[in-house]
């Protein structure tokens, strides 16, 4: 005797006709600590990203019980911030790890499509120069508008182009290339470089370089590490410090820069899919890439939201691969010159 089998559809649930929705969870009925200990982030900020993402993820078909926006961007921040589609996520709101998944897609894409919105240098001269004076607060280091510098993610082997994935350290990831205000907001992130390319070769082909290049601010700089090469609009450590000037020189930069090394940190604690902990991003390079920037978004709304920065430090299994640094000598004698300024005027 022929058993029916009932096929659970996915965008049937999720879509749904005329805007019905499946009410499985109501925010009101759990506390906040719940809602930070399960999802990562309190009430008010969740009910700020409904009214953001609302209508992107209400979209009406001929289909009924959607999956309510609400809904939907509770299983995201779930994946997000543990790194897994459990099936206690699920349950708790009442949907399968089928459609947690398609959730997490269709919050991932609504994010996307905002980044330019929240991830941005600022334009006006008065915030630009308040840029500058929250860096030189920090260390002395006169001019910076941004510290730049490159994180590894872990993702699957995808299944073309294997082996540009593929890090020094032997794994599969995608070299990030981000920057970050005094605070830690992130003034730009390229999140869908290969592992195998170095920083400096990531940098060299980053939409950053072509936009400092051609518009930005020609009175101040990023600083990066050593990884780098020196620029105009990018200052570097000396290999060899020999002056007292060039040691106070490195001292204020590198205590300047450490701040974008504390934002790697506060993200992939406070997104644990990034952190290798629960392994790697189960997604092509593309989608992976998505997830990542779609974390960036959250963490600069989080920011503006008064949620803190420097949260606990991250444990995750996915270090930042070492780069052997040669030491790269610049042939822009223009950047030596700008340096050499920077150090007889504000080191000396």
């Amino acid at each position: 005797m022929a058993v029916p089998i009932a096929v659970l559809d996915c965008d049937l649930l999720l879509y749904g006709r005329g805007h019905r929705t499946l009410d499985r969870f109501k925010l009101e009925d759990v506390t906040d600590e719940y809602l930070v200990s399960t999802y990562g982030f309190p009430r008010q900020f969740i009910y700020y990203l409904v009214d953001l993402l609302g209508a992107t993820l209400s979209r009406p078909t001929q289909r009924s019980r959607a999956i309510s926006p609400e809904t939907q961007i509770l299983a995201a921040l779930g994946f997000y911030t543990s790194g897994s589609f459990q099936t206690r996520m699920g349950d708790a709101i009442g949907i399968s790890q089928a459609s947690m998944s398609r959730c997490v897609a269709n919050v991932t894409e609504a994010l996307v499509e905002r980044a330019s919105q929240f991830i941005h240098f600022p334009e006006d001269e008065a915030t630009v120069q308040s840029l500058k004076d929250d860096f030189y607060g920090l260390a002395g280091m006169p001019g910076v508008l941004g510290v730049v510098d490159c994180t590894h993610v872990a993702i699957k082997a995808p299944n073309a182009e294997d082996l540009s994935y593929v890090n020094r350290k032997g794994l599969h990831s995608l070299n990030c290339l981000m920057v970050c205000d005094s605070r830690g907001v992130l003034l730009s992130a390229e999140t869908h470089w290969p592992g195998s390319l170095p920083d400096c070769t990531v940098l060299e082909q980053a939409a950053l370089t072509s936009q400092f290049e051609t518009e930005l601010h020609k009175d101040g700089w990023l600083l990066g590490d050593s990884s780098f090469l020196l620029r105009t609009w990018l200052m570097t450590p000396l290999h060899i410090p020999e002056t007292p000037a060039e040691y106070r020189y490195n001292m204020a930069h590198s205590a300047t820069h450490n701040i974008i090394e504390r934002t790697f940190r506060t993200i992939r604690s406070r997104f644990r899919c990034l952190d290798g902990s629960k392994g790697t991003l189960q997604y092509s390079p593309e989608k992976s890439s998505h997830i990542i920037l779609a974390c960036c978004v959250l963490h600069n709304i989080s920011l503006e939201h008064g949620l803190d920065v420097w949260s606990s430090p991250a444990t995750g299994h996915m270090e930042q691969p070492e780069e052997e640094y040669e030491q790269m000598e610049s042939v822009d004698s223009e950047a030596c010159r700008i340096r050499q300024e920077l150090l007889l005027t504000h080191f000396s």
